[in-house]
């Protein structure tokens, strides 16, 4: 692994951390998420095959980021303060967010060793994966899916909470 694919990992790793303290949660809230994905795509994806089991690897991996980042999304707590709207990330939404994040950064180390290179080597023989490519291309749409899944769910909460109307309290007759 290179410094810069240390670096991407980490950057994705540490963007739930942003969100442990109430911020606010506005539009531009997805530009540093989006740009480290805009740049991991041109860094890591490359021409692939779909021989084998490729494609079923990659739609596994992806399916793992959609709920990986739409459990970390859900789990965050997002309320309306007058005329902001703020999130915080609590333990369960870092958790799932680090847990694939993580998984993926620890995956790539151990696939840069002897022994994790034969072990994936011949898992892959085993189930038919044509190529590193395949891997390196599932891993970085698991990363993308969970950005995704995590970002569209806070915008969408965010603009739900933005959208509401504090309903003034209406007296009853009694």
């Amino acid at each position: 692994m290179s410094a810069t694919d240390y670096i991407v990992d980490i950057a994705l790793i540490l963007v739930i951390f942003w969100q442990v303290r109430p911020r606010e949660l506005t539009a531009g809230a997805v530009i540093l998420p989006l740009a480290i994905i805009v740049y991991a795509g041109q860094h890591y994806l490359h021409r692939f095959g779909v021989a084998g089991n490729d494609m079923l690897l990659m739609v596994v991996f992806t399916l793992a980021g959609v709920v990986l980042g739409s459990w970390s999304g859900l789990a965050t707590r997002v309320w309306r303060d007058g005329d902001r709207v703020l999130a915080r990330a609590g333990a369960l939404a870092a958790a799932t967010w680090v847990a694939g994040m993580g998984f993926r950064f620890a995956f790539a180390l151990y696939a840069n060793t002897v022994d994790g290179d034969r072990a994936i080597g011949r898992f892959s023989a085993q189930h038919s994966i044509t190529s590193g490519q395949a891997w390196t291309t599932a891993l970085v749409l698991m990363a993308f899916a969970e950005v995704l899944a995590r970002v569209g769910i806070m915008q969408r909460r965010r603009m739900h909470a933005s959208a509401a109307v504090l309903q003034p309290a209406v007296a009853t007759r009694a």
